[in-house]
């Protein structure tokens, strides 16, 4: 069985919740018109960080903030996941 660092699994799932992030704000925006089924559950990470930012700021600043507020949490709440469940069974290979 291949080992994998910490840091390849939390940087491949950063990458997927910036894609699935970018095609739930799309559909949002462009076929729902702001009333997308489950929005809020995709891009929690995201609006998360947004919400840290108070005042009003244009689309693209704000859509670039939100997918790497998406990336940076997603990517961190893996790596801490990984290397919790690595300490639990004991690996001893980082």
């Amino acid at each position: 069985m291949k080992k994998s660092s910490t840091g390849n699994l939390a940087l491949f799932a950063g990458l997927v919740s910036v894609v699935i992030g970018g095609i739930a704000f799309t559909l949002n925006w462009n076929v729902w018109g702001g009333g997308m089924p489950g929005y809020r559950i995709f891009l929690f990470p995201g609006n998360f960080v947004l919400s840290m930012v108070t005042e009003e700021i244009d689309f693209w600043p704000k859509l670039l903030l939100q997918l790497t507020g998406q990336f940076v949490v997603i990517t961190a709440a893996a790596a801490a996941l990984e290397t919790f469940f690595k300490k639990v069974r004991g690996d001893t290979y980082p």
